[in-house]
């Protein structure tokens, strides 16, 4: 891959992972302070396959968790997207695994949904994506509101398991993974302003 073409990838990846202020605020407690739930929950597993191999098993203590619905793209369709970052590996690294999931808004639960999937080593430069969502499935996912920010923010537990067919290729390296397994409650907020199709009652 060119330079230039290096550049673009990592560009298009950022925007991927980086969360929206105004579905993942900053000065959210929780968030900020590490785990994805105060009162716990929060947890990953997966396995990653090629060229790593890693067996991921996190516990909500050690998680950085954010998210919210899907930013736009060319279509018009409902989405969330779940950040669960891992345990802080010093010098600023950290795992961080991003699932972009079609078909489900605010409150919904769903089964076969269309996944991308964003795999970023933090603090290095080793990006993977599968660039799509025809690679990866969420078998099943429910939503469970646990908390609310204020009168016009709430949080979601997501949680969902699932698999991928396709590579995650390396955006920086000449790289491919499969995350063949992966299963998660991870956290996602909504604020009125992201309720314009699927308003909670409250």
């Amino acid at each position: 891959m060119s330079p230039r073409a290096c550049a673009a990838a990592f560009a298009v990846a950022l925007c991927i992972i980086l969360p929206a202020p105004a579905t993942t605020p900053a000065d959210s407690p929780d968030s900020a302070a590490g785990g994805c739930f105060a009162v716990g929950g929060g947890y990953l597993r997966a396995r990653i396959r090629g060229a790593l191999d890693l067996d991921l098993n996190w516990k909500n203590a050690d998680m950085l968790c954010e998210g919210g619905p899907r930013p736009p793209g060319k279509s018009n369709s409902k989405g969330i997207r779940v950040s669960i970052g891992g345990p802080a590996r010093g010098d600023s690294h950290r795992l961080r695994l991003v699932f972009g999931i079609a078909g489900v808004g605010e409150g919904d639960g769903g089964s076969t949904l269309r996944t991308n999937v964003t795999i970023l080593f933090e603090g290095e430069q080793r990006i993977f994506a599968t660039q799509g969502d025809d690679k990866c499935t969420v078998d099943s996912l429910t939503q469970e509101r646990v908390e609310t920010l204020g009168p016009d923010k709430a949080v979601y537990r997501v949680v969902a398991r699932g698999f991928c067919i396709g590579p995650a290729t390396g955006l920086i390296r000449d790289e491919r993974v499969v995350l063949t397994s992966f299963d998660f409650a991870g956290r996602i907020e909504f604020s009125d302003d992201d309720r314009h199709a699927n308003p909670v009652s409250k």
